[in-house]
């Protein structure tokens, strides 16, 4: 029962880790749109994922330690050596395609960051084109005016 409960939770996890990247595929082209309010709804989306992930991410050591309960944290490979043939092959078949999976979502979500790095610096390039830069910025006493030096004042001191 042990093995059911691993291949099972490995298949929810495989399923939900689809569709995180179908979501992260999705984001790609929502950022180079620039559609704010569809990337915070999308934002949304992948938390929700990434809760449920967690959630079955417990359930699947759950079964790993029923399955090895002589280690102290099992891994799915440890499992894989404990387990017979029939269940160590299915196991091994969607443990593979789930590590290619997370490595496809790793590329897709740096394209995410770099897409959304190179528009952070659009924003703030167009900003600093916006603002008034100032004009000198030296330190010491300010500068006076020629009218200043040529005309002290109505009162001559000096008279």
């Amino acid at each position: 029962m042990s093995a059911e409960a691993l291949t099972a939770a490995m298949e929810k996890l495989l399923k939900l880790h689809k569709s995180l990247y179908e979501l992260a595929v999705k984001k790609t082209d929502i950022i180079k749109t620039g559609d704010m309010d569809a990337l915070n709804q999308m934002l949304k989306d992948e938390q929700a994922h990434i809760a449920a992930i967690s959630r079955l991410d417990q359930e699947r050591e759950k079964a790993a330690n029923s399955i090895a309960p002589m280690l102290e944290s099992p891994t799915v490979s440890d499992c894989l050596t404990i387990l017979m043939q029939p269940d160590r092959l299915k196991l091994e078949a969607i443990t593979e395609e789930l590590a290619e999976l997370v490595n496809e979502l790793k590329e897709q979500n740096f394209l995410n960051q770099q897409l959304v790095h190179q528009s952070l610096q659009f924003v703030n390039v167009s900003m600093n084109l916006l603002r008034p830069q100032p004009e000198n910025m030296n330190y010491g006493p300010p500068a006076r005016k020629k009218s200043e030096k040529m005309n002290p004042g109505i009162f001559n001191s000096k008279v």
